[in-house]
This record gives structure tokens, C-alpha cells and sequence, in this order.
């Protein structure tokens, strides 16, 4: 029997794509993904979703959310993180 030390984890399994959701001075992870592809869709699809509703959160005096899509380790994640939904922010639930 031969000893192998255990492997650790690679940067690349540790390696995740976040949608970040930007409103004022919050920031707030909105999901996360495995690939950048999908991460870009998950925003196209947020940034949809708030130009959807546009007039509704102009007359409700909603700031609308800007979203970008940035690399982050599973470490980096906040231990009760959880997705946000697209219109997640309205009445500061962001």
C-alpha cells in the first residue's frame, strides 16, 4: 500500500462566475455559475427583467440595479448567501 498525500482542491474547482447586483452602495452577490457563459446569460436575463418593469420602478422611485459579472471563489461567498431574485431589490431587499 501506497501513501498519497491528500490533493487539494485546484484554483479552477474553486473558480466560480457571479452576476453582482450594484444598487447605490449596496453590493450584493445576485447568483453564481460554474462557467462565465452562463453567468452572462443570468445577467442579460436580470438586466431584461428591470427594463421590463423600467416605468413601474420609476414611478415607485426605484433605483434601478446595475449588474456585472465578476470571478469569486466558493470561499468567498458569505455562509448564508443565498440568490437573489431578479427584482430582488424593490422595496430594499436587496
Amino acid at each position: 500500500m501506497e501513501f498519497t498525500p491528500d490533493r487539494r482542491r485546484s484554483s479552477a474547482e474553486d473558480s466560480l462566475w457571479a452576476v453582482i447586483a450594484v444598487i447605490g452602495r449596496v453590493i450584493r452577490i445576485a447568483e453564481i455559475f460554474p462557467s462565465r457563459t452562463a453567468a452572462l446569460h443570468d445577467q442579460a436575463w436580470r438586466e431584461a427583467q428591470v427594463r421590463a418593469y423600467a416605468a413601474f420602478l420609476e414611478r415607485s422611485g426605484q433605483a434601478e440595479p446595475r449588474y456585472m459579472v465578476r470571478p469569486i471563489r466558493r470561499t468567498d461567498l458569505p455562509k448564508r448567501w443565498k440568490p437573489l431574485p431578479a427584482l430582488g431589490f424593490l422595496n430594499g431587499n436587496l
